[in-house]
């Protein structure tokens, strides 16, 4: 086990989703993918989706094609768990460092792990293995800390980016559909600005 996966295996055992920061409803993302991805038959990747409720807000939506990665194989049990009866996402352990996919997806959904990537050269990665796994006309929706946002999480440090800087770094393979500022809150109450972005690759 990496040291990553050690982090993200302890921080989902220790805490409750209440006592983690990072915990959201998952409406901001749902909104989002209904809207530039309103086909039900759409294949949707939740990059670092975790113990997130959206994959299952989804297939409740009627999405039929719902993925999970995530580094925590205790975060994606804790999904499952929580899950309605009946309802079913395909979960996927791995560090998206190191992950590979095996298909095409047609929506890409990632909120708060590229802001984990602080080196050039893992973004970099990320932005190629985005780009790979999206089909035609595939919707790229990324959010991380926004410049004035935390600089750390869960103990880690992040690297913060403006709109701008989120749009540079997926280029020419894709067409700005959205961006926006968001104000995420904390389970006690502290505020957390997001960037967002939606992208279309060409």
């Amino acid at each position: 086990m990496t040291d990553s996966e050690r982090h993200w295996q302890a921080a989902y055992s220790a805490k409750s989703a209440q006592e983690r920061s990072w915990t959201s409803d998952g409406g901001e993302s749902l909104r989002v993918i209904m809207k530039y991805k309103p086909d039900r038959a759409s294949g949707v990747i939740d990059v670092g989706g975790g113990a997130s409720p959206l994959a299952y807000k989804l297939i409740e939506a009627g999405y039929v094609d719902v993925s999970v990665v995530d580094i925590s194989q205790q975060a994606l049990d804790e999904a499952h768990t929580n899950a309605p009866l009946g309802s079913s996402a395909t979960s996927i352990c791995a560090d998206v460092r190191e992950w590979i996919p095996t298909r095409g997806y047609d929506v890409w959904h990632d909120r708060a792990v590229l802001h984990f990537l602080v080196d050039d050269e893992d973004r970099l990665r990320y932005a190629r293995l985005a780009t790979g796994a999206l089909n035609t006309s595939g919707i790229l929706i990324v959010a991380v800390f926004a410049e004035d946002g935390p600089e750390m999480c869960s103990g880690l440090p992040v690297r913060r980016a403006t709109q701008d800087d989120l749009v540079a770094l997926f280029g020419a393979e894709f067409l700005l559909e959205d961006r926006f500022r968001e104000i995420h809150r904390t389970p006690w109450g502290a505020e957390q600005p997001f960037n967002w972005v939606v992208l279309r690759r060409n």
